[in-house]
């Protein structure tokens, strides 16, 4: 007869494959987290808790948080905010600054159009102008030295919402990664992170599904082979305006401020952080078509799949090897 001695713990049959599942409401979503291989469901919980404590701080859609409390302040006075909060809101700036399609004060138009909302309406082109003056991603003074955050007019309104679930998706494998966890699925409302190598097949790659952008979320319509990466996608189906015939999409362009219109139905972005996909989609959606040497000179960009509204499915930086067809609507060109 043996003992385990205070350092031992029984032997658990199969222990990389099995997984350890959580599900949490965060971020206005639904979220989904996974770990392979792990002896403890502790690194799950305090993965929720991280998630909370970011939208403590980020989110537009409670009356308090850091970011509320720097636009109520708008055109008064700077304010104060946490490390994190500050590199988040600097790096959403500048790159709002680069005028490719996202913007972080994108606040005030998506207000007035509502779309999503059972209040939604198309507004009228003077609404539309009046807001126009206030998604300036120039009129804000960043400090450095105070970490604070000053928008100039009244009524600029800052949203963190196209950028904050990837940077969070990455927090959660810093920390996972941080405490020796080798494999897990981060979903984050669609936003996918795959954490190291696959246990699930003899090739430890990931098979990450293509979102049909015209049935309900969980329908692919193809299946990539991957290794450890992110999956983030844009596209106009998720919230829309349907009225007088017309369909309005929720992706608004801060420069007309009406949906951006062009031949696309979504975009997936594979790269190795959320963060990098949450931008990229968004720059290629507005682009509408790939971009000349996209991608060539950055190795933590993977791949991208355009899906056209002719249902047409264009590959980039993805060997079509490891892409399977799972919908036959549909045709990889």
């Amino acid at each position: 007869m043996t003992t385990l001695d205070d350092h031992e713990q029984p032997a658990i049959p199969q222990l990389a494959q099995q997984r350890r599942h959580m599900a949490h409401y965060g971020l206005g979503t639904a979220i989904d987290l996974t770990l392979f291989g792990s002896d403890t469901g502790d690194y799950l919980t305090q993965a929720t808790h991280l998630i909370d404590q970011y939208e403590d701080r980020l989110t537009v859609n409670r009356s308090q948080s850091e970011v509320m409390a720097i636009n109520h302040a708008a055109g008064q006075h700077p304010v104060q905010v946490s490390a994190a909060t500050y590199s988040l809101v600097k790096q959403a700036i500048q790159l709002s600054q680069q005028h490719f399609g996202f913007n972080a004060l994108i606040g005030p138009l998506v207000k007035l159009w509502r779309i999503g909302f059972d209040d939604a309406q198309v507004p009228t082109q003077a609404e539309i102008d009046a807001r126009l003056k206030l998604v300036d991603p120039f009129s804000v003074e960043l400090d450095d030295q105070l970490f604070s955050v000053y928008l100039q007019h009244p009524g600029m309104e800052l949203d963190l919402g196209g950028i904050a679930k990837g940077y969070i998706a990455d927090r959660i494998q810093d920390y996972w990664e941080a405490f020796g966890q080798r494999a897990g699925m981060i979903n984050l409302g669609g936003n996918l992170l795959m954490v190291g190598n696959s246990p699930l097949h003899p090739d430890q790659k990931w098979r990450v599904g293509i979102q049909n952008p015209l049935s309900p979320r969980g329908n692919a319509i193809a299946s990539v082979k991957i290794g450890p990466c992110s999956a983030v996608t844009s596209g106009i189906y998720e919230r829309h305006l349907d009225i007088n015939g017309k369909s309005y999409h929720h992706i608004l362009d801060s420069k007309t401020g009406y949906p951006r219109q062009n031949d696309l139905l979504s975009v997936t972005i594979l790269s190795k952080q959320s963060i990098d996909g949450e931008i990229e989609t968004t720059r290629l959606f507005f682009a509408g078509q790939p971009e000349a040497n996209w991608g060539v000179d950055r190795d933590d960009l993977y791949g991208a799949i355009f899906v056209t509204k002719e249902k047409k499915i264009q590959l980039v930086g993805l060997d079509r090897a490891n892409v399977t067809l799972l919908d036959s609507d549909y045709e990889i060109i």
